[in-house]
């Protein structure tokens, strides 16, 4: 006759440390998420005029050296600019200006190449490694004012949100000045720090009264 099946001791001892790792893991306190850069913009009007530029004057000079090669006279732009480029001096104006003009274009581009753009979007903290987000400027300007209509005394507001720096305007229509200033910006500061950015912006708060009307 067999024995009966006991289960054993260590496998509930294994299940209690899994499910205390996993309750521990489920009450410790989120991590703060370390900062990250802008967001890299794809350039694609640049991107596309550059391409498009280079595709035309490497298919006119092609399509010259081919005729050149066929027998054919070069064509007249071409050895025009041959003629000019070779009986002009250097200190001439018309090669100034062109030389200018043909430097402005390569330190545009040149720009474009190493600064990130997307400057309406702020980036967020990466909590997660593998997760990257973003928030526009309009939408954190939308919910700090939203945030900022809930103090008493304030009639309006008007929030400019930048990466350095978010600015708010309102206007108050009863209570003393410093009082609401002083409440903006324990609410804004709480509200700025709850949107997760990767970089808080500074917080700067001005209220006034409302204009006189006629």
């Amino acid at each position: 006759m067999s024995e009966p099946t006991q289960r054993l001791p260590v496998a509930e001892r294994a299940g209690s440390d899994t499910g205390e790792r996993q309750e521990a893991a489920e009450t410790r306190p989120p991590e703060r998420g370390k900062r990250t850069g802008r967001f890299w913009s794809a350039r694609r009007v640049p991107a596309t005029l550059a391409a498009l530029v280079l595709l035309g004057g490497i298919g006119i000079l092609l399509y010259d050296i081919a005729s050149v090669r066929a027998g054919r006279p070069g064509m007249q732009w071409r050895r025009t600019l041959a003629r000019e480029l070779a009986e002009r001096p250097l200190d001439d104006t018309a090669v100034l200006i062109g030389a200018g003009v043909a430097a402005a274009l390569g330190l545009w581009l040149f720009l474009l190449a190493l600064t990130p753009g997307l400057r309406g979007m702020l980036p967020m903290r990466r909590v997660h490694p593998e997760v990257r987000a973003g928030l526009h400027r309009d939408a954190a300007a939308m919910v700090l004012r939203d945030r900022a209509m809930e103090v008493p005394g304030v009639q309006s507001v008007k929030v400019r949100v930048k990466r350095a720096k978010a600015k708010v305007r309102a206007v108050s229509h009863f209570r003393e000045l410093d009082e609401v200033r002083g409440d903006l910006d324990a609410a804004l500061g709480d509200s700025v720090r709850g949107l997760g950015l990767s970089h808080d912006p500074r917080l700067s708060v001005r209220v006034a009264r409302p204009g006189k009307k006629g």
